[in-house]
C-alpha cells in the first residue's frame, strides 16, 4: 500500500474512534455516563435497563473493534495479526460483559471501581493500545 494512502487511512480511522467518543451520548444508551460523572460515591444507582445497556455496549464495542481491526490491517497488513486481534477482542468482550452484567445486577454492592474499569475496557478501545505496540515489537523482532 502506498505510504500516503496508509497515512490518510490511519488518520481517518483514528478520527472515527474520536467520533464514536464524541457522539457517545447521542449514539448509545448508557445511564452510567452521567452516574460516573457526578457524585457516584454518594448516589444510589437507579433502575437500569440491563438488556438495553448490554446491547448498546455490544454495539459500541463492535464499532470500536472494527475500527481497531482496520487500523491493525492498515498498519501491518498481516492476516495472522488480524485473526489474533479479532479472536482476542471477541474473547475479551465475552468475559468482560459477563462480569459487568453480574456486577450491575448486584447494584455495585461490592464497590464501584471494578464495574467502572470493566465498563471502561468495554466502551473505549483500550485493547488497541495494547495490541499495536505488541505487534510492532513482534514485527521488529522478526527482522
Amino acid at each position: 500500500m502506498n505510504k500516503y494512502i496508509k497515512i490518510v487511512l490511519v488518520l481517518i480511522l483514528f478520527l472515527l474512534l474520536f467520533m464514536v467518543r464524541a457522539f457517545e451520548s447521542k449514539l448509545f444508551y448508557d445511564p452510567l455516563l452521567e452516574y460516573f460523572k457526578n457524585d457516584y460515591l454518594y448516589k444510589y444507582i437507579y433502575n437500569i435497563d440491563v438488556w438495553r445497556l448490554t446491547v448498546n455496549l455490544l454495539f459500541r464495542y463492535t464499532l470500536n473493534s472494527l475500527i481497531s481491526l482496520g487500523l491493525i490491517w492498515v498498519l501491518f497488513e498481516r492476516k495472522d495479526y488480524l485473526k489474533f486481534s479479532g479472536f482476542f477482542l471477541m474473547l475479551a468482550f465475552m468475559i468482560l460483559i459477563v462480569v459487568f452484567v453480574l456486577l450491575i445486577r448486584d447494584d455495585f454492592e461490592s464497590g464501584y471501581l471494578l464495574p467502572f474499569y470493566i465498563r471502561r475496557f468495554i466502551i473505549h478501545p483500550i485493547f488497541l493500545l495494547i495490541l499495536l505496540p505488541a505487534f510492532y515489537y513482534q514485527k521488529l523482532s522478526n527482522r
